[in-house]
């Protein structure tokens, strides 16, 4: 299937650039072609992924690479769903240029493919887990954009309320599913190792992160809407924090001696 992994590149991005673009046409007709063009390329995407784990004859969830197509295809899905509820453009478009940039990693940084798993992989928590990892990490690279464009019309005194809003309603859904990963992860753990926790890189950064996140519900929990500033610089700090867990513990000396670490 990754033969054909080149026409989906060339066809997904170019059905979000031209959705991205129409979108802030003032004609009806081609805000609608604009829609549709998103919606296309994102289930061009979800297909992909579909056609993928039926040829490789597992869950294509090994390598970054596979799982960048995950993220594209959840960027798609989530940036159409916010634009229903809210009507905002530029989600739409948000979500079409991270859609791009993942396909375009996948497509210029290949991994490896082949049907292979390691032993630990084969788990019937593998699926569960990183699937909704996945999900909670796009939701909550969402709720971190409209973090920073509620911080830019704060500092030019528009009203942040509304934003607000969409980037708390964002945070709550990201922070189920990441609470979910991590209790997938557990079991997991539990299953393949013979522990529930063992404070490896990776699992301590994903506590970490998960209590980044609960930072911010407390402190809106206590100031309700009084101070949403605060709440989005506590947003990108967490955000901050899930990077790091996502990518930076790769490049640390423990992360080595990591059990997530399947390269070795």
């Amino acid at each position: 299937m990754w033969s054909y992994f080149n026409i989906i590149t060339y066809l997904t991005i170019a059905l979000w650039l031209v959705g991205g673009g129409l979108i802030y046409s003032k004609s009806k007709a081609l805000r609608g072609f604009a829609i549709i063009s998103h919606l296309v390329a994102t289930v061009l995407m979800g297909g992909f992924i579909v056609a993928l784990w039926n040829g490789l004859e597992r869950p294509p969830l090994r390598t970054l690479a596979e799982t960048r197509i995950w993220y594209a295809f959840f960027m798609g899905l989530i940036g159409y769903a916010i634009y229903l509820l809210y009507r905002q453009k530029w989600m739409l478009s948000y979500s079409a240029v991270m859609g791009i940039v993942f396909v375009g990693l996948t497509y210029t940084h290949p991994d490896t493919m082949n049907k292979a798993l390691m032993p630990a992989l084969q788990s019937v928590w593998f699926i569960p887990h990183v699937i909704v990892y996945i999900f909670a990490y796009a939701m909550l690279g969402m709720a971190s954009l409209t973090a920073f464009y509620g911080i830019y019309r704060y500092k030019r005194g528009q009203e942040i309320l509304s934003v607000f809003a969409i980037t708390d309603q964002l945070i709550k859904i990201g922070y189920v599913f990441l609470t979910f990963g991590l209790l997938f992860g557990a079991l997991w753990a539990k299953e393949a190792w013979g522990h529930y926790w063992t404070w490896d890189p990776k699992e301590t950064w994903a506590f970490i992160t998960w209590l980044g996140y609960l930072v911010y519900l407390h402190h809106k929990y206590n100031h309700k809407e009084k101070k949403p500033l605060q709440s989005f610089i506590i947003v990108g700090i967490a955000f901050v924090l899930l990077l790091i867990c996502w990518f930076g513990v790769n490049y640390l000396p423990t992360a080595q001696l990591s059990v997530h670490t399947y390269t070795g």
